[in-house]
């Protein structure tokens, strides 16, 4: 298991940030191992989060000095989703088979995780974050069908969009994080515009299905010191409380969101008009 960290960064040190700059400390582009699990470790609120894509071998989810833990979740939960083919994950001998957009949440204490796929040649991808927990819920299956699908946008703002919540307070009881997936229709290019921040949680987004030559511009930072970032298929990008984090693309996409913090509830943000935005 690869496993590197990233540090806390300010509002303030931001301000004076280029682009380089501002991927070293926010960007993440080795998102997937083959036969090997890579995560990134955030120190801001401690996320973790990457994927593996089981081609030949069974991957076990092992721990890392950083965690100082024998197993990564004696003190963490994990929420897991599939964006490739079929593959299964076994938590302490019990195999959940996941298909794809299909997901599946390991609560604090699980001694054993393992990622496969049913077929090497057409491979699952799992993408995965975990949060540090204070009790244990039960392990979840979430199918597709069990997740809350809410219709956002409309096609004349070209920001027409499926918020599907899988790991959400109204599915499943966590102890603090929350993920799902949106999907933009055909034609739609804008996420999360008018755009917000909650400063109670942040929040990491992994982007994909994004064709080749196609590209998102990912924006960030305070309503009054906006930057952005270019992402292609399959790399993420840490936001931090104080930031925004609005897509857009040159096509439409697919990304999968995960959030910690301190509060739960989706709906608690600050929106801010684009009459705000510098």
């Amino acid at each position: 298991m690869k496993l590197t960290t990233r540090d806390y960064s300010g509002q303030k040190d931001y301000a004076h940030y280029d682009t380089a700059r501002l991927r070293e400390e926010y960007v993440v582009e080795d998102v997937f191992g083959v036969d090997d699990i890579h995560l990134t470790y955030s120190y801001i609120d401690r996320i973790v989060f990457g994927g593996v894509i089981p081609v030949k071998e069974t991957v076990v989810l092992g721990s890392a000095p950083e965690l100082r833990a024998e197993h990564f979740l004696d003190r963490r939960e994990l929420g897991v989703i599939n964006i490739g083919e079929e593959g299964t994950v076994e938590v302490d001998g019990t195999v959940y088979v996941l298909k794809h957009w299909e997901a599946i949440y390991v609560g604090r204490g699980a001694k054993e995780v393992r990622f496969a796929s049913k077929d090497g040649e057409h491979p699952a991808m799992f993408y995965m974050a975990s949060c540090p927990a204070h009790k244990a819920y039960p392990t979840t299956f979430i199918p597709y069908e069990k997740a809350i699908h809410r219709h956002a946008g409309e096609a004349r703002l070209s920001n027409e969009r499926t918020i599907n919540q899988y790991i959400h307070a109204d599915v499943l009881e966590t102890c603090q994080l929350a993920m799902g997936l949106t999907h933009l229709e055909e034609g739609s290019v804008w996420n999360t515009m008018p755009c917000h921040t909650h400063a109670r949680r942040m929040e990491v987004y992994f982007y994909f299905d994004i064709e080749k030559n196609q590209c998102v511009f990912h924006f960030m930072g305070p309503a009054d010191e906006t930057r952005h970032v270019v992402l292609h298929n399959n790399e993420a990008v840490i936001s931090p409380s104080w930031s925004i984090h609005s897509g857009c693309g040159t096509k439409n996409y697919t990304f999968i969101w995960a959030m910690c913090g301190e509060n739960q509830a989706y709906d608690d943000m600050d929106v801010l008009s684009c009459d705000e935005l510098k």
